[in-house]
């Protein structure tokens, strides 16, 4: 739990680094991307492919995707994409509570089909779903592909997500993956936010966390903030989070575009926040004075006392000591004066 939430009236973090799709922003490129995901599962495309930028959400869309599907659809999500083949086929029949898969890996593949078969026999849908499939290996992406041969002579009985970044679709150009990219029957795409959908974005997660005052922070501080983040939701989230934790730090509720310039700045300093020059949000306190220096200043004052009452009271003697010094110097002056001449003449 953050340590403003109190301070800002938040019930909850709003920039929270899970995909929590109760914080799902949809834009109108979320929107269809979701809406085509559904439809391709609901008409059992095979193959569809969703592709973003790092930290567009492509992890929170799925979890609301998820939650969108009825209860006769069953889904795999393998969010490991290091894993071998089997490994993801071992995965696939966990998620899919097979108590028997088998020993071997032709044994487990027969399994699963039997399984998609019963299911599809029974009207009811099957997902599998790979995230950051970019980074399969392309003999991986080929032993996938073969997956998609479980299908009747009308439908396929097996819906597989590829979702990953732009790299994915440079990945499946490669010509020993042509059979698996021309079985992909759907293709979308995450856009990333535009300034104004920075300014949605922000103060959407601010009331769904609870958020009574929709101006914590200004509109320049917005602005910033979406000319930094470049629309990205993940840094959009991290950098208003850092935003915070300083309000808080320096008790003003407003972020202003100071704030978010600083939390800049530790980012870019990598881990070392700048000084910051607040005196008008804070009190600044005296130094605190030892008691040794309080000894100090005192016979201090004391000595200092002393030598003006000794002057007042012999006032008179001091003029003497003042006029007698003031003769002797200016005999010294003249003997040194007549000492220079003498050398100069000769």
């Amino acid at each position: 739990m953050a340590i403003y939430l109190d301070f800002f009236g938040l019930e909850r973090d709003p920039f929270g680094v899970t995909p929590d799709p109760e914080f799902l922003y949809l834009t109108s490129g979320h929107r269809e991307a979701l809406a085509q995901l559904t439809y391709a599962v609901q008409e059992q495309k095979g193959f569809i492919l969703l592709t973003a930028e790092v930290g567009t959400g492509k992890t929170t869309l799925l979890h609301a995707f998820r939650s969108q599907l009825d209860g006769n659809t069953a889904v795999a999500y393998v969010a490991n994409s290091m894993l071998p083949f089997s490994g993801i086929l071992e995965y696939m029949l966990e998620e899919f509570e097979i108590n028997k898969p088998g020993e071997t890996q032709a044994q487990r593949l027969v399994t699963l089909q039997n399984f998609l078969l019963e299911r599809h026999r029974a009207g009811q849908n099957t997902v599998l779903i790979l995230d950051e499939a970019q980074n399969l290996f392309p003999q991986t992406l080929e032993q996938i592909r073969l997956l998609s041969n479980f299908e009747t002579t009308k439908e396929k009985i097996l819906q597989i997500l590829l979702v990953g970044q732009p790299e994915l679709r440079v990945n499946l150009e490669r010509p020993e993956l042509r059979q698996l990219n021309q079985r992909i029957g759907l293709r979308c795409s995450l856009p990333t936010l535009g300034p104004g959908g920075t300014r949605n974005y922000i103060r959407s997660r601010l009331r769904i966390a609870g958020a009574t005052d929709p101006q914590i922070f200004t509109d320049r501080a917005l602005i910033r903030i979406g000319e930094y983040a470049n629309g990205i939701p993940r840094l959009v989230n991290t950098l208003c989070d850092h935003c915070l934790v300083i309000g808080y730090a320096d008790q003003t509720r407003r972020i202003d575009r100071e704030i978010v310039d600083e939390a800049i700045a530790y980012f870019e300093a990598g881990g070392r926040a700048r000084r910051r020059n607040r005196t008008s949000r804070r009190h600044t306190r005296a130094p605190r004075v030892s008691p040794l220096q309080w000894g100090l200043i005192g016979v201090t004052t004391a000595f200092i006392a002393a030598a003006l009452s000794f002057a007042a009271l012999h006032a008179d003697l001091l003029l003497q000591i003042y006029d007698s010094s003031t003769s002797s110097l200016s005999s010294i002056a003249s003997s040194l004066v007549r000492s220079a001449r003498e050398l100069l003449q000769l």
